[in-house]
């Protein structure tokens, strides 16, 4: 019997989803793991956190491409290179003898690895238009949010039972996997006819045509703060973990399973929301919680001691409305360009991923001596990211 639509709409959130979690596994899997592995490699923390740098770096430069590039050759062929060169990059991070090498393939794990989350963007487009297309993004967006928990767990898991190593060799199976699964599964959804050819001069035109419109650089730039204020937390795990919560390197779940599952809650009140509630009620509504959130967390960090109980819950429902917020502002993001929704795609992704390099490599290291300078410099990128969304529909009302 052949699968019914929603079955196939199912299977292809659910691949998409997968594909996307090869960027939260290269950065959390190894969270648990990193002063052992600076130890191992003669490395100080500070240099470690370069391993995260350099990977984030790596990734928003090859953001710029894979959407292009897609544009041009199809959406399947550049899923499958990508899964096939990260599993090579994997192996190469978990033979590394000291830091250069392990920095090297970790800069390969990033021109690999964010090609599932921008090419998957784009698929939705080509397959889904309005409010189908708001509900596969906040499907895919519930999905693969669950990496973030997991992934932290699994590589304590695999640092306690096997050593760091294993946890590398770990990511080289999930690429290969997914190779797999894509080579079999994964449809093409974007046709020879509606292909642009890849040229230079088309490509820098393309970029020129979407980096200069005030209203993306407006919109790119305020999901990129909003994103930024959550994931400052992230490249400070070990530090807010193990110093400020004291858990050990098996409990990251404390911090990582509310936070995602705040994403996944935000994720699926947008997918139920759409259709029900416009777009701007439901950024403004993503909003309202994530200012509430970020003053929750300068309180408890002013006025209590850090603990699971008082620290944690604030990020859970500021990931709640990151969340469902983020949907309905990459849906009008990607919309302003029909013809070009890789190149978008990759461009939000590139803005959104150098702030988040910026951020793992310089702020958060200076953030992260305590619970309330993390908490106030999360309030410092939500406010940024409100002034920002604010300035672009004071200019949609102008241009009305």
């Amino acid at each position: 019997m052949p699968e019914s639509s929603p079955q196939r709409h199912a299977v292809l959130a659910l691949l998409l989803a997968a594909l996307a979690t090869l960027g939260p596994f290269s950065i959390d899997t190894f969270l648990p793991a990193m002063a052992d592995i600076g130890v191992a490699l003669a490395a100080s923390p500070l240099q470690m956190q370069q391993a995260l740098s350099v990977y984030l770096l790596c990734y928003a430069l090859m953001m710029l491409w894979h959407g292009a590039i897609s544009d041009s050759v199809g959406r399947r062929p550049v899923i499958l290179v990508s899964c096939l060169f990260f599993a090579i990059a994997s192996v190469g991070c978990a033979l590394a003898s000291d830091l250069p090498t392990l920095l090297l393939f970790r800069g390969m794990q990033g021109l690999c690895g964010g090609a599932g989350l921008v090419v998957g963007r784009a698929i939705i487009r080509d397959r889904f238009q309005g409010h189908d297309a708001q509900r596969m993004m906040s499907q895919v967006t519930m999905l693969f949010s669950v990496s973030p928990a997991i992934a932290p767990v699994v590589g304590g898991m695999l640092f306690g039972a096997f050593g760091w190593r294993s946890i590398f060799v770990f990511m080289a199976l999930l690429g290969v996997a997914l190779f797999l699964l894509c080579w079999r599964s994964l449809p093409e959804t974007h046709q020879p006819a509606a292909r642009a050819p890849f040229a230079w001069r088309q490509l820098a035109a393309n970029y020129l045509e979407v980096g200069r419109k005030r209203e993306f650089q407006l919109l790119a730039l305020a999901v990129s703060c909003n994103f930024a204020g959550f994931f400052l937390y992230i490249p400070s795990a070990p530090v807010f973990v193990m110093k400020h919560l004291g858990l050990g390197h098996d409990q990251f779940i404390w911090m990582f399973g509310p936070a995602v599952g705040g994403i996944m809650l935000g994720a699926f009140l947008s997918g139920r929301l759409a259709g029900r509630r416009d777009a701007r009620e439901l950024v403004s509504l993503g909003y309202g919680l994530m200012f509430l959130a970020a003053a929750a967390n300068v309180l408890s960090a002013w006025l209590l001691p850090p603990s699971v109980w008082s620290s944690v819950p604030p990020l859970a429902l500021y990931s709640t409305g990151m969340s469902l917020a983020a949907p309905s502002i990459t849906i009008v993001l990607m919309d302003q360009f029909p013809h070009l929704r890789g190149t978008v795609s990759s461009m939000q992704g590139f803005t959104q991923t150098m702030l988040s390099s910026l951020l793992a490599g310089v702020i958060a290291p200076l953030a992260w001596g305590s619970t309330l300078s993390l908490a106030l410099t999360m309030t410092a990128f939500l406010v940024a990211g409100f002034v920002l969304r604010s300035a672009y529909r004071r200019r949609i009302n102008l241009l009305a």
